[in-house]
């Protein structure tokens, strides 16, 4: 009735040892995602900025709200400077184009009134500075004058020069008298019209106006001429 007896194993901690054991990988598995998640704590700790707080970052947001808001406002500014640029500019162009029509006119008038003292009989007198023509008139004590004079050998920069009337007529008193006027002093080139007005002395009714062009006040006569005063 008894059959073979079978060996018992000896276990001195009295423990049996459990039959489950972990995979390899999934303990390698294990071990790598553990190593991953302390290197990136080291380089966040060690190597990256400190992370912010709360407060930190609410002030952050709030800051590059304002930026942002800086950011539109400025970019409006630079449009707004662009558009007052291109209408400066239009108007630049407006300028520009009106003094090239205005020199234009300039030149032609310059050219017309050439032609008209070039038709103007000569000075019977001659001089270094022929007296063309001249028109006289009084009006409210005062006399406007236009005097046309020419130089025949101009060169180089204008001459210096002074523009002397002489009226000639009935004084206050009646009587016959000559007075010299103010000189008036000009600048002759190859041609001038001198126009202007000066007072005449209280109770003159000028006849006629002896125009005498001089180097200076009181200096040398370059050229003379008689006109009537109407």
């Amino acid at each position: 009735m008894l059959g073979r007896s079978r060996p018992i194993p000896f276990n001195p901690y009295g423990r049996r040892r459990s039959g489950f054991r972990l995979p390899r990988w999934l303990v390698l598995l294990l071990i790598g995602g553990a190593a991953g998640v302390a290197g990136v704590i080291v380089v966040q700790e060690r190597y990256l900025p400190p992370r912010l707080s709360a407060d930190a970052s609410v002030k952050l947001t709030s800051s590059f709200n304002q930026a942002d808001a800086d950011r539109l406002r400025l970019k409006g500014e630079l449009a707004q400077t662009a558009k007052q640029l291109e209408t400066t500019r239009a108007e630049r162009q407006a300028l520009t184009d009106e003094l090239a029509a205005s020199r234009a006119t300039t030149t032609q008038l310059r050219d017309d009134v050439s032609s008209v003292v070039a038709s103007l009989p000569p000075d019977p007198r001659g001089g270094s500075v022929e007296v063309r023509a001249g028109r006289f008139s009084v009006k409210a004590g005062q006399l406007a004058y236009d005097v046309v004079l020419t130089r025949e050998r101009a060169t180089g920069k204008p001459m210096a020069g002074v523009l002397q009337l002489i009226m000639v007529g009935e004084g206050a008193r009646g009587s016959e008298t000559s007075v010299p006027l103010k000189p008036i002093v000009l600048s002759i080139g190859s041609q001038l019209v001198a126009r202007g007005s000066v007072p005449l002395p209280e109770g003159l009714r000028p006849r006629q106006a002896t125009i005498q062009v001089l180097d200076r006040a009181g200096g040398k006569l370059l050229g003379m001429r008689v006109i009537l005063v109407k």
